[in-house]
């Protein structure tokens, strides 16, 4: 089964312009908030209508504007999981299971079907309660029943998680996964948080101001970001514009200090990053990328702890910082006892190389 999507949108502020495939397996769409990804997913679904271009699903043509064709949505085999679940309130589990199938079914089908749904999902014993009975993940296995139960052809889930609390949140993706097994379709799933995304999805496209700003492999996107905006929003915190000194070594410009690679690096090379857990320190200046760092400030999480650093001078003014560091609070508990400055090491196999648009 396979997803042919070619669509554009004006939108406020900017305008929709996607084109995509997606095969059977789960495709995530991760930007942040405001930038299209759920009206992407309502223009599939039939909720909006683009103002040009063409969607296929597994051959079938549901929109293509230049042959007047824009099949209605309860003919598009669609299953949709809103934010909210949007159960009806006043209906029970097994009324809002069924909500959405065809009226001209028997009941002994509809009721079958329900049924079927209710077992996969493990929903038995709740077939006569309300939504206000529910959990927040009983609510989200009744929200995709309903989606599943009309055979749909593609899944589409729109943030599902995003108002779950962290230990019912990372339940629910675990739960999520193992539904989403037996669905044999495409499923595209939005999201804003890059560690959903990168537990439940294959491939990825990172969608920014109504534009596909990168799009692949989630292992290539995360691990080399091709774009500035893919590696923001893949959690990198560290980033510099750069200028070429030579064949191998960049001036980060914002960073105050110059890096060696082990290779020859492009010319098209406009800003590197780092993740603030690769850095590394060192008891003494080992290596060319080694720097003489202080420390401005530090920031605690709950198990972590962010050192706020600054290169190759001594402290200037509050918060005046180049670069962060995102240690343990064990790893904290040796370095505070370190003499300043700290030799910190910038791996250059693990910087990420971003290049100019062509």
């Amino acid at each position: 089964m396979d997803l042919e999507v070619d669509i554009t949108k004006k939108l406020s502020g900017f305008q929709l312009r996607v084109n995509f495939k997606a095969d059977n397996d789960i495709l995530g769409f991760l930007g942040a908030s405001g930038s299209g990804k759920s009206m992407t997913l309502s223009c599939i679904a039939g909720i909006v209508t683009p103002d040009s271009g063409r969607i296929v699903l597994n051959g079938r043509v549901l929109f293509d504007s230049e042959n007047k064709i824009n099949i209605p949505i309860r003919d598009r085999k669609v299953g949709f999981l809103f934010q909210n679940y949007a159960l009806f309130p006043n209906m029970t589990v097994e009324q809002n299971i069924g909500f959405g199938l065809p009226k001209n079914i028997s009941k002994a089908e509809r009721a079958g079907k329900i049924e079927k749904k209710i077992l996969n999902l493990h929903l038995s014993g709740m077939e006569k309660r309300f939504p206000y009975q529910l959990s927040g993940g009983q609510k989200q296995r009744v929200a995709l029943a309903r989606a599943l139960v009309v055979e749909p052809e593609i899944l589409l889930l729109d943030e599902p998680f995003s108002a779950l609390d962290e230990h019912l949140k990372n339940s629910m993706i675990v739960q999520l996964k193992e539904d989403l097994m037996d669905f044999r379709g495409t499923s595209i799933f939005v999201t804003h948080n890059m560690e959903e995304a990168y537990q439940l999805c294959n491939n990825i496209i990172i969608i920014e101001e109504g534009s596909i700003d990168a799009i692949g492999n989630k292992e290539v996107i995360f691990n080399s970001p091709p774009t500035l905006c893919s590696a923001k929003l893949t959690g990198c915190k560290n980033i510099s514009k750069v200028r070429k000194i030579e064949n191998n070594i960049l001036e980060a410009i914002d960073w105050g200090c110059r890096i060696t690679f082990n290779n020859d690096i492009e010319d098209r090379i406009t800003d590197i990053g780092i993740r603030a857990h690769y850095l590394e320190i060192m008891d003494k200046d080992e290596d060319i990328n080694t720097f003489n760092c202080w420390i401005v400030f530090t920031d605690e999480t709950l198990f972590r702890r962010i050192v706020y650093l600054k290169f190759n001078e001594s402290l200037g003014a509050k918060k005046d910082y180049h670069i962060l560091w995102d240690i343990s609070k064990e790893e904290w508990d040796l370095v505070k006892e370190k003499p300043l400055p700290l030799k910190i090491r910038i791996n250059p196999d693990k910087v990420i190389q971003i290049k100019s648009k062509q």
